[in-house]
């Protein structure tokens, strides 16, 4: 299986509480998921705002995914538009 495009930089990765948790629960590693938001698979986005994200891949503003989990919950991963940081968090603590 080949490694898909990185189309931008994360930064310094950083976590809430809930997200860590969630992940655990649900058994996802927090590299598949970065690995998915990096090359383009913003999860479940609708189709404006996925085209949203390209716009901001190609001239430099904020990045969000948003990952429904097999435990029902969900994960957004939203990488800042000067790609210093990326952050895993719930919605409920957005």
């Amino acid at each position: 299986m080949a490694d898909k495009p990185v189309l931008f930089d994360t930064g310094f990765i950083v976590r809430t509480h809930g997200a860590i948790a969630a992940l655990m629960a649900a058994q996802v590693s927090e590299s598949s998921l970065i690995q998915r938001h990096t090359s383009g698979d913003f999860g479940q986005l609708c189709p404006e705002d996925q085209e949203q994200n390209r716009h901001a891949i190609a001239q430099g503003g904020r990045v969000m995914s948003s990952y429904e989990l097999a435990t029902q919950t969900k994960v957004w991963v939203i990488t800042e538009a000067d790609r210093s940081v990326t952050t895993f968090l719930l919605p409920s603590e957005y």
